[in-house]
């Protein structure tokens, strides 16, 4: 094997190694068999192409050519010519597919399904980055630089994976750039000839044994060495190093870590972002669906787990011991026992695509029936994934409580133990004072903790003067919430961070809840959560209670009922079984009641903050000028690129369909003797007409006219290039001999039937041209260009008539000064 080949081969095996660490990306490995089946054809020309020898620019083009007529093959043969050559509709396929492809990358979660759109993005950014590599290392004969589209691929693949076995695509990577590289050591080596191997000896080398060969020892044995070397120290000196966090082979630096005796420690990363991207979707999908045994759902919100810990940068869980899951989950901290309770029971399915390491459960939740490998984190009350274990398709059972207090025993809570408090309390230095001063200047007049809540959380969700915005950054450090008091901007995870601080700060404990709110009900009795209804919430701690829910959000879920505002402090609730609060009912007329719930507020149905919706005043009627505005620029976008179909169509039936150009005129009536001038000059016109549109026919199937031509052998091209059929071929001649009656003859006879032959004609070309073809022929028609010069013919006369317009009155207008000249 000649040492070009080699490099060929070890360029194309060095690509397919890289990009094997795309497979946990996807569900589906069967992608990598069908790249590695096209960068061999891609390999293969470019070797063909430097075998001729085509020049290295004219290589480069031929495997890219190559390379995109086997995307379209594969990707777009029904829209292709011959299945195989692009043309617009090709790329207009490809557009799509890669937008496909992007939205089901910012949608699914690793690994994602094996889509078409994701597919193209994978096998065609393989052949890309494996021309690349062919080109540098092969035809430019520089094999070091190719490491940087190998490296490109592997780092993409590094970034979007979860860690796993992160280490064995590594390997692989660096396994096939080091073969690269001395595959091209190995062929500069030979082009040298034998100035390393000499003659053969065969003494002893100077203070060494006896030289087999009698040669030098083998710089590409050398090379290897050094490339081991290199490749151990790249991985084992990072190892030695804790500032690096492991080394290339660590997996994730994150997550859970498990003994035997059912110890270890859970970090999680801040699931923040994915929070705000889901609740940016485009498309609300579902994430999971439950079913429950209480009829009251508005405040089963679905948590996943507890940040509990600010520390002036971020939001974020602590840092806890995990156990094994119990059959029974201890007593919720804090709450005691003369608080009303209800258990409920609730089965949650979750989506075959949604991956989180959390499991979503009511809280607090005293029981979990689960397949899997789970672990229980007794703080936070919550079930956290072990060895890679995500809520993908899970299926699960929850007992959890619906816990009841009343406004009294909130208002009357012991202040909670002092290790509690220190821990949930904690406010960074870093906090600007702006925060403490606002949380004390909005609960000004609170007798207790509880009012100071209820007040901050009134506050945030309707008196303050707050947005709620997807669209605003989602910061969590101590400059952002003071930034959110100022600009009033933002959406849950703003609200939930400034209230969980500002309560810090006045001394209450605090934490914030990342999960869903209930979602929306379904037909058959269950409740399905999608994307939009992720949510997050602060927790306040309250002895006796435990932690309990606020909601300072505007818009979003729902007031508890022991926050209303219209509820004395002091006084017990009604503790009766959950069921469907009469505030969250809508009603047809605002309430006319002096006093307004929080929620009722938020939703604006109360008289005082929303009087626009019953003012009669302001129900003005569709705007019809914007309606009709908006019709009119639709029309206009879908008319404006079928204004060449409707003019052919136009032209034809003009052409075609009048009684002068229809062939109703028969021959006979040519032969009158009494046959007038008009007769005759209708004939010709009939006959030009419909030799024309023939002609145009033609043109618009890929057949241009030729005027200088005879009208018989323009049919005979039209009949040869046309590939027409006998009966088609005989209308075309049968078209030809009618204008030639009319040019040349003394007497014209054409034929009666000229329409009925002007479209067998239609028929046959149709019949033998491609879809792609008939598609131009129909919606963006050749001969369409003879508007523009109608257009063009019409300016000229004009400017020609205006130009002699012009010069007519030029004298007339000039003479008198040319008079007065001549004085």
């Amino acid at each position: 094997m000649s040492g070009q080949a080699r490099l060929t081969l070890c360029s194309a095996a060095a690509t397919l190694l890289a990009s094997c660490a795309l497979l946990p990306l996807v569900r589906s490995s069967a992608w990598i068999v069908q790249a590695a089946i096209l960068l061999a054809i891609q390999a293969g020309v470019g070797a063909l192409a430097r075998r001729v020898p085509l020049a290295r620019p004219l290589t480069v083009a031929a495997q890219a050519l190559v390379a995109l007529l086997l995307l379209t093959l594969v990707f777009a043969r029904g829209q292709a010519f011959a299945g195989v050559l692009p043309g617009p509709e090709v790329f207009r396929e490809f557009g799509l597919l890669l937008q496909d492809g992007a939205e089901d990358v910012g949608m699914y979660s690793i690994p994602a399904p094996l889509s078409d759109g994701i597919r193209l993005m994978i096998v065609g950014g393989v052949l890309v980055i494996g021309l690349a590599v062919d080109a540098l290392a092969v035809t430019f004969r520089s094999a070091a630089p190719a490491g940087l589209p190998l490296l490109a691929l592997y780092s993409v693949a590094a970034g979007l994976s979860d860690g796993g076995a992160g280490w064995v695509w590594f390997l692989l990577a660096a396994a096939g750039y080091l073969m690269l590289l001395l595959a091209e050591g190995r062929d500069r080596l030979s082009q040298w000839g034998r100035i390393f191997g000499g003659a053969p000896r065969t003494g002893r080398m100077p203070g060494g044994p006896e030289s087999p060969g009698g040669g030098a020892v083998s710089p590409v044995r050398t090379g290897r060495r050094i490339g081991a070397l290199a490749l151990g120290i790249a991985l084992v000196v990072p190892l030695a190093l804790p500032a690096l966090d492991g080394g290339l082979l660590d997996g994730t630096g994150a997550g859970t870590g498990t003994g035997p005796g059912g110890g270890g420690t859970i970090s999680a990363v801040n699931p923040l972002v994915s929070l705000q991207n889901s609740l940016n979707q485009p498309e609300d999908r579902e994430v999971m669906r439950y079913r429950t045994n209480t009829d009251d759902t508005q405040d089963l919100y679905l948590r996943i787990v507890s940040l509990d810990e600010f520390d002036g940068t971020a939001w974020k869980p602590s840092v806890r011991s995990i156990g094994p899951v119990p059959d029974t989950f201890p007593n919720p901290q804090g709450l005691s026992g003369s608080v009303r309770r209800t258990e409920i029971q609730t089965n949650i399915t979750a989506a075959g695509w949604y991956a989180q390491d959390w499991l979503p459960m009511p809280y607090p939740a005293s029981q979990v029936d689960i397949e899997g490998r789970w672990r229980y984190e007794p703080v936070g009350r919550t079930l956290v994934g072990d060895r890679g274990q995500t809520t993908r398709g899970a299926d699960y059972d929850v007992k959890s409580l619906i816990v009841q207090p009343t406004a009294g025993q909130l208002a009357t809570a012991p202040a909670p133990p002092s290790n509690l408090r220190r821990e949930f309390t904690k406010v960074p230095d870093s906090l600007p004072p702006v925060v403490a001063a606002t949380a004390r200047r909005v609960t000004q007049g609170a007798a207790n903790d509880y009012e100071r809540a209820v007040k901050l959380q009134d506050w945030f969700a309707y008196e303050g003067g707050f947005t709620y915005d997807t669209q605003v950054e989602a910061g969590s450090g101590s400059a952002a919430i003071a930034r959110f008091l100022q600009q009033k901007e933002g959406f849950c995870v703003h609200f939930s961070f400034a209230m969980a601080a500002m309560a810090r700060t006045l001394g209450i404990p605090a934490r914030v809840a990342v999960g869903f709110t209930p979602g929306s009900p379904e037909s058959d009795g269950s409740m399905a959560v999608g994307l939009r209804d992720a949510h997050a919430w602060p927790e306040l701690y309250f002895e006796g209670v435990g932690w309990t829910r606020f909601e300072p959000t505007p818009n979003r879920g729902t007031v508890p009922d022991y926050t209303r505002s219209n509820t004395p402090a002091g006084t017990p609730s009604n503790p009766a079984v959950p069921q469907p609060s009469a505030s969250t009912a809508p009603s047809a007329a605002p309430s006319t009641s002096e006093s307004c719930s929080a929620q009722e507020r938020k939703q604006g149905g109360c008289a005082s903050t929303a009087p626009q919706a019953t003012d009669p005043s302001d129900a003005g009627g569709p705007p019809w000028g914007l309606i009709g505005g908006v019709a009119l620029a639709v029309l206009a976008v879908l008319a404006v690129p079928l204004l060449p179909l409707l003019w052919r169509l136009r032209v034809r039936a003009v052409r075609l369909g009048s009684p002068v150009y229809g062939g109703a005129l028969h021959a006979s009536a040519v032969e009158s003797s009494e046959e007038s001038s008009e007769e005759k000059r209708a004939a010709a016109t009939q006959a030009l007409a419909a030799w024309l549109e023939a002609t145009d026919t033609a043109w618009d199937h890929g057949i241009p006219p030729d005027d200088s031509q005879t009208p018989r052998k323009a049919a005979a091209r039209i009949v040869r290039l046309g590939q027409l059929d006998p009966e088609a071929a005989e209308s075309v001649h049968r078209l030809a001999a009618g204008v030639e009656q009319v040019l040349y003859a003394p007497r014209p006879q054409p034929p009666a039937g000229l329409a009925d032959d002007v479209r067998r004609v239609r028929d046959g070309l149709s019949s033998k041209a491609s879809r792609a073809r008939r598609l131009r022929a129909m919606l963006a028609p050749r001969s369409a260009v003879r508007v523009l010069w109608a257009l063009s013919d019409r300016w000229t006369t004009l400017r020609a008539g205006w130009t002699e317009r012009w010069a007519a009155h030029r004298p007339t207008v000039r003479r008198p000064w040319a008079s007065r000249q001549e004085g």
